[in-house]
Order: structure tokens, then C-alpha cells, then sequence
């Protein structure tokens, strides 16, 4: 659209850098709806003035749309802009527009402007305002005009995304309506995002070690603000390092990565940080992280992205740079206050003094002041008067404010909801994140009353959640729940032991239940699923039974089972920590010489095993073999099991008479207690397998590892990765005797199989995939 006056542009839009996303955003929809724009993103030539191309655009537009922030009215340039049209204009006629994209009061001179706001509207919304604003006077058709003919068409750029949606790769919590100031830590934190750094939130060392001091709050606010930079925005759970490598895994889906169903989960994470490298526009949040070494092989190199880290631990300095995170002021504190509750004045005042200014502290005494009506003077009347003083009976100072705050709000919660008080207790024996709902549902039988009725019905578990929420005690995020580890802290602290004991017991007999074993002791994608998801809170409840002296044998259990799935994804070292849990808890249960301790020490000696220590190894499966020889006697297939592991130590020593009498041994045994065709069987005569091949009778060889082919085949199917180990055993034997082709084709047969189950780069799958490059040379 022409304009007027003779000029040949209708808009010079002037904003400041922080606002780029926005003024972008608004030119693209003015140039749809037919004006001419100036704008320094698109026009200003690099290498020449940018004073003179800013005046010259200024000038040779009809009007200046104004990207009004708070930013804006710190920008030197920016003022000398709408001050240069304003002397042209000074009784405002039109030739100065300001919208505002967040709320600020104009000053001076142009305060005294109508302006329109676009911030807090759907895209679609703040379309229709701002184009109703800039209208004058138009004469556009109803219709579209007929397409010129010989006419070229302008090569166009896609449309900017709207500043106020998000990216279409984001899994952030919802933003924090009543986040209060910070406004130096925002504009600290994005210089150091924007210089090339990477981020850590922590506190002040006068407060080293709390929680609640608004950390994640501050990443949270710091992603929703600037969201428009970024395409991709994602939140790790980086206390722990099963949390957080799931979290980091998780990416690969959302992305769509070819690597995203690898058995090894290492597999996924090289594949979503080769992503994170070779694209922009990315956050990425480690939240909670307890030190920097759990962070380093998942950091992206390069500058290609941001990342933020929130964490308690002040000793980041070598590895991001360090934003302290200190107590609100009092000013916003008691802003705070008002405007959660309505009363901003000397009370808020003594309330913010009495609570130590901690944001969580604040949030929680508004949280209950809304949900009961109480007053901000009633409130601190509670707290002088000594309420919640036992939770901590050595507190420091602000851990005994936090205490006070959620004394108040336990004591509502268990009046008003039994049942939520109770689940409270529960999932504070978990992880604090990501716990579901259907974890409790689940396990309503090995809950005691109220929950246990509670969790049966989604309507009464629902209720009982419900009751948490409106105190701020728990967040529900779909259908998971999470809690600050404080108010677990606390929450257990409460307890007497009896209670603390059975709430301990409750939580491992459910997360028992809830997680399944890996059939037959192999790799299983839906097994291995449920212990992304629940491995935290398996992990959690283990050690809070074990550190109680309860429920031991479940808590054995879990970490045997935490040991498996390790084991499986080839964290050999996490597999040995968590066996060596389940041995110590199995051993001051049962004493040293029973067979579920046999047990733990053949886990153990496996992983000994796999990581190369023999003699390690042959000590763990002879101690358990005497166990086992004694509880049952020499001819139990517990014994066969000890034998077969010994004999499997054995052959790698290269004692192959030892080997093949302790295989031979394990055979006989399983035979008569399982029949010709059971699947230990199969593993018994495998293993002869391979003593027969070293000791160079092929045929029996062969004949080892065409039997245990048929029985696995039969047992589990003819793609179970243990069938492919049969077939790549054969092929061995296929290849010494030198059929090539018949070796050519078990190697296919495993690699397909193995590749399947475990992705290409699995220890099995590299070794199939060797053995046929070795096979297919011409």
C-alpha cells in the first residue's frame, strides 16, 4: 500500500535487539496485508552506517510502528527514533504507533499515546488488533483481485513463527503466572546465553544446599520469555543419572531418530547430541544437577544451542558460568505477597522477615492463605506462635522457616483428606519427578487405608491429589505427579518410626509390583520401558527401605532388578553398584550362606566377568556354588547354574578339562530336572559347545549348537536375540569346517536378529556384522 505524503513506504518499525522475535513477527503481517515496511533485520546493509540507514528509514516512511518493552526504553537508539517522528507529530496524529508485547507504562511524552497490546492473545487474536490499529483508511476488495497474468512472482521467506507460541519441540511445565522480579538475573542469565555460554543457576554459598531458593523457576520464566529465539526447548531431570539419561533419551523420540528404539541406551544419547551439534536454536535444561561430571558426554560441543543448568552445588565454575541465585529482595517479597494475597503491607512485611524471603516459603503461606481464607496476619500468628517447630529437630535456620511454612499446610491436608495426607507420606518414599499416577492406582492392595480405597477409583485418587494441589505441596503435570524433595524431606521427618517404617515398606512392596523381571534373563523392550519409567522410584524406595532396616528382601530385590536392566544396557559399573546393594541387604537379612545370597554373588560375578576380572569372577560363582551345594546338595539346578558360570570362567582361563567337566556337570543335572528340551538346558549344552570347538571336534561342535538352536527356537521364537546367538555359534563352526555359504547365512541370520533387538552398534550385533565381512571377502 502506498502511502500518503508522497512517501514510499507506509512503516519503519523501531524496537530494540531483545525484541527481534516480535518486530519480525509484525512486519511479516503488515507486508501480508499489503504495506511496505522498513526494518533493520531485513534492510540495513552491513558495513555502512547504521545511525544514517536508521534516519533514512524513518524519513522515507509514513509512520513508525513502535515494539514497546521494557527493554525498549533502555535502548539509546530506540528513543532517538520515536523522538525523531515525534518532533515531526508532536500533537499525535498518527504518525507514531506503539503496541506493546509486554506490560511497561510509557514515559514522558509518550505515555501520552494510545498504544495496543499484543502480548497475552492467541496469534490469530493479536493478528486482527494490530492490523484494526494501523488501519486508516483502505479500499482492499472484498475478493481477491484476479492474478496479473505475465506477471513474475516474488520469491518469498517462510513466515516467522509467532512469538507467543511455543516451539513445536517442547516439553517444559506450565510457566509460573505469579513469578515475581528477577529481572538482573534474566538479563544476567541471557548475556550469558547469548555471549556463547552455557549457564548454571545456583545459589548463594550463605544458602548452599537448600532447595526452594526459585532455581528451576528462573529457567522456567527464562524459557517461556524467549521462546521465540528457539525451536527446540527441553527439560532434564539431571539429579539422577537414570532420570536423566532417560530425559535425554526421550529427545530422540520427539525428534524422530533413527537411533530412538536402540537397546543401548548409549546408542541414543550419542545420536540426540550428534543432533543437538549439527543444528540451532535449542535449549536444553539440566535441572537439579548434583555435579558437573554426570553433564559432560551430554553437553553438546560447539556453540549451536544454549544450555541452562540449575543446581545446589556452587562449584560450576570450570564448567558454565555461575549465576548466584540469591533471597528475593523485601521489596519483592512483599509485592509478592500482595499479589498472591491482597495484602502487601506492614504484615507482608513481617511475614517476608519471619519466612526468610525464601520464594518457596513465600509461595507456600500464599498458597494456604488462598486456600483457607486465612489472613497474612493470621498466617504469622501461627507461625510466631510455634506451629511446625518439631518437624526438624536440628534445622538450620531456613530449613526450620520451610518446616514452619508446610507444618501449617500438612495440618489442613490431613483434616480436609486423610487419603491425601497419606498419599503425601507415600511418594515421599519415591523420586520426587515423574511419578505416575497409575504407580499408585496399581498398587492399591499394598496400601493401607484411606489410600488404599483411595487409589482404587480414579474419582477418590483424584480427590486426594486435589487436596495436595491446592497447598502447593504437589504438581500434577498430566498424568504424573511431583513434589520438591524439601516437602519430602519433611513429610518423613513427621513420621514415628513405626510409621515411617510401614509407609517405607508400602512404597518398595509397590514398586515390586509394579516391575516386572526380564523373562528368562534377557533383554525385553517392554521390561526394559517400564524401568525407564519407574527406575527412579524403584531406586528411591530401595534406599529408604534399606536405610530403615525394613521390608529388606523387597528392597533386595529392586536393586537386584535395578542391577539387570544396567546390565542390559551395558553399564557394567552401575550393574555391579546396584548387585553389590542387593548382596549387603541379602546378606544382613538371611545371613551369609543362604541361596538368595548365592544368588546376588553369581549377579556379581557375572559383571566380574564381563568386565575381564576372572580371578574376581571364579571367587563370586565358587562361593556360591559351596552356598548352593550345601542349602540343596550337589544335583539341584541351582547348582547347575553355579557350575555352568564357573565352567564359563574356566574356558576364558583356557582350562578346557574344567571347563567341559563343570558344563558336562551343569547338563546332567538340568536334564533330569527340566527334561531334554528346556531352555537351560540349552544354555548347558551351548556352552559344551564351545569347549568341543576348542578342542577341535567340529562335528560334536556342531552338533552342541544345533541342538540348543532347537530348543531356543522352540522356546522363544526364531528371532529371540539367544536364538541368534545359536545361529552366530553355528556359523563358527560352519566357517572352520569351510562352508563359507552356510557360515555366510547363520551370520546373516544373527545380525539380522541382533541388529532388531539391540541396534546397530551392540557388542553382538559389531560381532555378527565382523564375522560376515570375514565370511563375505571374495
Amino acid at each position: 500500500m502506498a502511502a500518503n505524503g508522497g512517501a514510499k513506504k507506509d512503516f519503519f518499525i523501531s524496537y530494540t535487539g531483545a525484541d527481534q522475535a516480535w518486530a519480525e513477527w509484525v512486519a511479516w503481517v503488515l507486508e501480508a496485508a499489503d504495506y511496505e515496511v522498513v526494518i533493520q533485520a531485513w534492510d540495513f546493509r552491513p558495513g555502512q552506517s547504521f545511525v544514517r540507514q536508521m534516519q533514512e528509514g524513518v524519513e522515507c516512511c509514513a509512520r513508525t510502528l513502535l515494539v514497546l518493552s521494557p527493554r525498549y526504553f533502555q535502548s539509546d537508539f530506540a528513543t532517538a527514533e520515536w523522538e525523531a517522528v515525534f518532533v515531526k507529530d508532536p500533537a499525535g496524529e498518527g504518525r507514531l504507533l506503539p503496541v506493546r508485547i509486554e506490560a511497561c507504562t510509557p514515559p514522558g511524552l509518550l505515555g501520552r499515546l494510545a498504544y495496543t497490546d499484543l502480548f497475552g492473545l492467541e496469534k490469530e487474536v493479536a493478528k486482527e488488533r494490530m492490523l484494526a490499529a494501523v488501519i486508516l483508511k483502505r479500499a482492499k476488495p472484498t475478493t481477491e483481485p484476479p492474478f496479473p497474468p505475465g506477471r513474475a512472482v516474488a520469491a518469498t521467506k517462510p513466515e516467522p513463527r509467532f512469538p507467543g507460541a511455543l516451539p513445536a519441540i517442547w516439553n517444559l511445565t506450565h510457566r509460573n503466572p505469579n513469578f515475581t522480579g528477577r529481572v538482573a538475573q534474566l538479563d544476567a542469565l541471557r548475556a550469558h546465553l547469548t555471549g556463547g555460554s552455557t549457564a548454571a543457576v545456583t545459589q548463594a554459598a550463605s544458602i548452599s544446599g537448600l532447595g526452594g531458593i526459585g532455581k528451576s523457576q528462573l529457567a522456567i520464566e527464562y524459557a517461556y520469555r524467549y521462546r521465540g529465539d528457539y525451536d527446540l526447548a527441553w527439560w532434564l531431570r539431571a539429579e539422577e543419572p537414570g532420570s536423566l539419561a532417560a530425559d535425554y533419551a526421550a529427545l530422540a523420540r520427539a525428534l524422530d531418530l533413527p537411533a530412538k528404539d536402540a537397546a543401548e541406551q548409549a546408542v541414543v544419547l550419542a545420536a540426540v547430541r550428534a543432533w543437538l551439534e549439527a543444528h540451532r536454536r535449542w535449549l536444553l535444561i539440566f535441572d537439579n544437577a548434583e555435579a558437573p561430571a554426570p553433564l559432560k558426554d551430554l553437553l553438546p560441543r560447539g556453540e549451536t544451542g544454549h544450555v541452562i543448568i540449575t543446581t545446589r552445588n556452587p562449584n560450576f565454575g570450570g564448567f558454565a558460568k555461575v549465576l548466584p541465585l540469591d533471597l528475593w529482595p523485601r521489596a519483592e517479597s512483599i509485592a509478592f505477597l500482595g499479589q498472591r494475597t491482597g495484602d502487601g503491607g506492614r504484615d507482608a512485611d513481617a511475614l517476608a522477615e519471619a519466612l526468610g524471603d525464601l520464594p518457596l516459603a513465600l509461595e507456600q503461606a500464599a498458597a494456604y492463605c488462598q486456600a483457607t481464607g486465612e489472613s497474612v496476619a493470621g498466617y504469622l500468628a501461627m507461625l510466631t506462635a510455634g506451629h511446625g517447630a518439631e518437624l526438624l529437630a536440628e534445622p538450620r535456620e531456613a530449613e526450620r522457616t520451610v518446616a514452619a511454612v508446610w507444618a501449617a499446610s500438612f495440618a489442613r491436608v490431613e483434616q480436609e483428606s486423610p487419603a491425601g495426607a497419606a498419599l503425601l507420606k507415600l511418594i515421599s518414599f519415591l523420586a520426587p519427578d515423574a511419578i505416575p499416577l497409575d504407580l499408585i492406582s496399581g498398587g492399591a492392595k499394598h496400601l493401607a487405608e484411606p489410600l488404599a480405597a483411595a487409589a482404587a477409583g480414579p474419582v477418590r485418587l483424584n480427590q486426594a491429589v486435589a487436596a495436595l494441589i491446592r497447598y502447593s505441596l504437589i504438581r500434577r503435570e498430566g498424568e504424573m505427579l511431583s513434589l520438591h524433595r524439601l516437602v519430602q524431606a519433611v513429610t518423613r521427618q513427621r513420621l514415628d518410626a513405626t510409621e515411617h517404617n510401614a509407609w517405607a515398606g508400602a512404597a518398595v512392596s509397590v514398586l515390586n509390583a509394579a516391575l516386572p523381571a526380564f523373562p528368562h534373563n534377557t533383554f525385553d523392550a517392554g521390561v526394559a520401558a517400564a524401568h525407564d519409567r519407574l527406575g527412579a522410584h524403584a531406586l528411591a524406595a530401595a534406599e529408604h527401605a534399606a536405610a530403615a532396616n525394613v521390608a529388606l528382601e523387597a528392597a533386595g530385590r529392586l536393586f537386584n532388578a535395578i542391577g539387570f536392566y544396567r546390565r542390559m544396557r551395558a553399564d557394567l559399573a552401575g550393574a555391579k553398584a546396584a548387585y553389590s546393594r542387593a548382596l549387603s541387604i541379602h546378606e544382613t537379612a538371611f545371613g551369609p550362606e543362604h541361596p538368595k545370597v548365592a544368588i546376588r554373588v553369581n549377579n556379581i560375578g557375572g559383571v566380574l566377568r564381563e568386565e575381564g576380572d576372572l580371578a574376581g569372577a571364579r571367587r563370586a560363582f565358587e562361593r556360591a556354588l559351596a552356598i548352593d551345594e550345601k542349602a540343596f546338595g550337589p544335583d539341584h539346578p541351582e547348582v547347575a547354574t553355579d557350575v555352568n558360570n564357573l565352567g564359563g570362567v574356566l574356558w576364558q582361563e583356557g582350562d578346557l578339562p574344567g571347563a567341559r567337566r563343570a558344563f558336562e556337570r551343569a547338563l546332567e543335572i538340568d536334564e533330569k530336572a527340566f527334561g531334554p528340551d528346556h531352555p537351560e538346558v540349552a544354555t548347558d549344552v551351548n556352552n559344551l559347545g564351545y569347549v568341543l570347538r576348542e578342542e577341535g571336534d567340529l562335528v560334536g561342535a556342531k552338533a552342541a549348537f544345533e541342538r540348543a538352536l532347537a530348543i531356543v527356537e522352540k522356546a522363544f521364537g526364531p528371532e529371540h536375540p539367544n536364538v541368534a546367538t545359536c545361529v552366530n555359534n553355528l556359523g563358527n563352526v560352519l566357517r572352520q569346517e569351510g562352508d563359507l555359504a552356510g557360515a555366510k547365512r547363520a551370520f546373516e541370520r544373527a545380525l539380522a536378529i541382533w541388529e532388531k533387538c539391540f541396534g546397530p552398534d551392540h557388542p553382538h550385533t559389531k560381532k555378527a556384522r565382523a564375522n560376515l565381512a570375514a565370511v563375505s571377502k571374495p
